[in-house]
């Protein structure tokens, strides 16, 4: 780091330096404030997910105890095939909104598979689109959470550290200009009576 100079045109860089630091600050706690709502919201997404995933089991189970039956074969009998996602800009941050997804169902004799298997293909796609709403919501909640801490850490550096060393400087500036002015008053006092002293003489 540089070394302060203690000298007037310092002091009016110091002070720049303090009025935008504190013009800064509000914002980017403003920003914090409302990343940290986000977040709030992200998590909660996230137990909502998970809970829809649960109770979605649930009432499959219900509907359709036959899926127990392991001698009619339901491996990838639908399989995720596109995804697309969109972005949502939340004060900076970019996050990924779930727009459509597509779910292939492999194709299956239908006298040779029971009736239900056409049912059970929908409810496979429903949860398929469960799964990947789940992923997406920890995703926002990941981003989310590294957004709070990288904002976090600015307000802090503004608020510990850079607004309280301008103000530091500041005052060390102040009182080293305000003693130079001091001394050289006495200076010119000490003078003005040598040259009295002198001209009595």
């Amino acid at each position: 780091m540089a070394r302060l100079q203690l000298n007037k045109s310092s002091l009016a860089r110091q002070t720049t330096e303090l009025q935008t630091y504190k013009r800064f600050l509000p914002s980017l706690d403003l920003k914090r404030q409302q990343l940290m709502a986000e977040r709030n919201k992200a998590a909660l997404a996230v137990t909502d997910a998970q809970k829809a995933i649960e109770d979605f089991r649930a009432e499959v189970g219900e509907k359709l105890p036959m899926l127990a039956n392991e001698d009619v074969d339901l491996t990838d009998l639908a399989k995720l095939t596109k995804v697309e996602l969109g972005m949502e800009n939340l004060v900076g941050t970019h996050l990924p909104v779930l727009k459509h997804i597509e779910v292939e169902v492999r194709p299956y004799a239908l006298l040779a598979k029971p009736h239900w298997v056409d049912k059970a293909s929908a409810l496979l796609h429903d949860m398929l689109e469960l799964r990947v709403q789940e992923q997406i919501a920890h995703r926002r909640l990941e981003l989310v959470e590294k957004a709070v801490n990288t904002i976090t850490q600015r307000v802090n550096l503004f608020d510990k550290v850079l607004i309280p060393r301008a103000q530091k400087n500041i005052k060390k500036i102040r009182i080293y200009l305000s003693d130079e002015e001091m001394a050289a008053v006495v200076r010119s006092k000490i003078s003005k009576r040598k040259h009295a002293a002198e001209q009595a003489s």
